[in-house]
């Protein structure tokens, strides 16, 4: 049996995370993973709800020690609760929060700390073990399961660490702004922390002024781990960021400008982070540097007619991309948006993420995005509608704007201005959250 540490590259009284109350050692951590897992019920099977990183990371040690599978949706809605719930009958809520509405057997984290462990014996975890299934954010649809395994998991984010320069160095503090039950957070604020001898910050902030002081709390060097419109909201706050080292942006493309004027605000480079829940990391690039990704070491891309299938490294098979992507070398390649993206109408294509980007570059447009409904019948004709922030803006303004850059077949009917769109914690707009927004508008026009 082939076994990794659960934690590497960390003595025992070095940090490991940082909570409110300041510094955690790796014995202390030890010691609260061990606590946990006494506590754990005879489920196999947990879904991890705490809201704190350090707690979820907790959860998620001491479901790997005990041989417990940790269930990671990117939602926690009623439909996804029910669909887990078919998904693995056997399992319970691990939660910090009260109340928690969650229609699960729970179990509330500890709110006291175990004694700190004299003796330090680090876990070690057999590579083959499944310790997690990740499902998908549901953007085109109903979320899908994948299941990982430790030595993948752990063959990605150290692979991830080497690349962004964060693997035998003096250590960082990791904070996220993504939620660590989304893959990206998941590898980038918690793994990556274990197996690098780097720390996480327990915090998971959202508003502006709380990731400054999230920053500010924690020591030298940070890196930011977030997604466009975290930082994109970060930027128009205009204030003063706390030094960083590193800036890490993932979940959707990332605007070039966007991405210069983050390092321009933050004096840090920003690196991007290309993968999928199914693979996880693949490929990196500095967008203000270069527009080609560069594959993680032991990645290779299988090119067959339009399709294009990762393997090798982490990635324990064949794994189709549901992205079109243009291989420059073995080792580069170009990113052209979701095969699921081009949109067809009166004969004529276009790709959704285009028309996305070319909304939101308009003056005044705070956020936006385009809208495919379902064909109603084959003989009329599917109008594309959108859905956008805009304040001080009106239809025949933004229309206008549109207009000098897309057929006039591609103009959104209807257009529908709201406050905010429904983005989920990491920044993604699932299609069954925009499409209930339409039809919450046609219900409220046809009242």
């Amino acid at each position: 049996m082939s076994t990794l540490p659960l934690v590497s590259h960390v003595s025992p009284d070095s940090h490991i995370a940082w909570r409110a109350d300041g510094a955690v050692t790796l014995r202390q951590f030890l010691a609260d993973v061990r606590q946990l897992a006494a506590l754990f019920p005879a489920g196999k099977h947990l879904l991890n709800l705490c809201g704190d990183r350090y707690r979820f990371s907790v959860g998620l040690a001491a479901a790997i020690v005990s041989g417990k599978v940790s269930l990671l949706p990117s939602t926690h809605t009623p439909e996804v609760v029910r669909q887990i719930k078919v998904f693995a009958p056997d399992v319970f809520c691990l939660t910090d929060s009260a109340p928690c509405t969650v229609d699960l057997p729970q179990l509330r984290y500890p709110m006291s700390d175990a004694q700190p462990i004299d003796t330090l014996s680090i876990p070690q975890i057999d590579r083959s073990q499944r310790i997690a299934v990740v499902f998908t954010s549901g953007s085109n649809g109903t979320p899908q399961p994948h299941s990982k395994t430790w030595g993948a998991l752990v063959s990605s984010v150290q692979a991830e660490a080497m690349r962004l320069g964060l693997l035998h160095k003096p250590p960082c503090t990791l904070i996220g702004t993504v939620p660590p039950q989304h893959m990206y957070g998941f590898e980038s604020t918690v793994l990556m922390a274990w197996q690098s001898g780097n720390a996480l910050s327990h915090a998971q902030p959202f508003y502006p002024a709380d990731i400054c002081q999230a920053l500010a709390s924690v020591p030298t060097p940070r890196v930011l781990v977030s997604s466009p419109v975290h930082l994109r909201t970060l930027l128009d706050a205009e204030l003063a960021l706390p030094e960083l080292a590193l800036v890490l942006s993932a979940t959707a493309p990332l605007p070039v400008q966007l991405a210069c004027d983050i390092e321009a605000r933050s004096h840090a480079p920003l690196m991007e982070i290309y993968g999928s829940t199914e693979t996880g990391l693949i490929a990196t690039r500095r967008p203000t540097q270069a527009a080609e990704w560069q594959l993680l070491p032991g990645i290779q891309l299988l090119v067959e007619n339009e399709e294009v299938r990762a393997y090798g490294g982490h990635v324990e098979t064949l794994i189709a991309m549901n992205d079109k992507i243009e291989p420059v070398t073995d080792e580069y390649f170009l990113l052209h948006g979701r095969l699921s993206d081009m949109i067809n109408i009166a004969g004529k294509r276009h790709s959704l993420a285009s028309l996305n980007h070319l909304l939101n570059a308009i003056p005044g447009v705070v956020d936006g995005a385009f809208y495919m409904p379902d064909e109603t019948s084959p003989e009329q004709v599917t109008r594309l509608a959108a859905c956008v922030v805009a304040p001080g803006m009106d239809a025949t303004q933004l229309q206008a704007a549109l207009r000098e850059h897309i057929d006039p077949v591609f103009l959104p009917r209807p257009l529908l201005f709201v406050d905010a769109l429904p983005r989920n914690s990491t920044g993604k707009l699932p299609r069954a959250a925009l499409q209930a927004l339409f039809q919450s508008h046609r219900a409220r026009k046809s009242a």
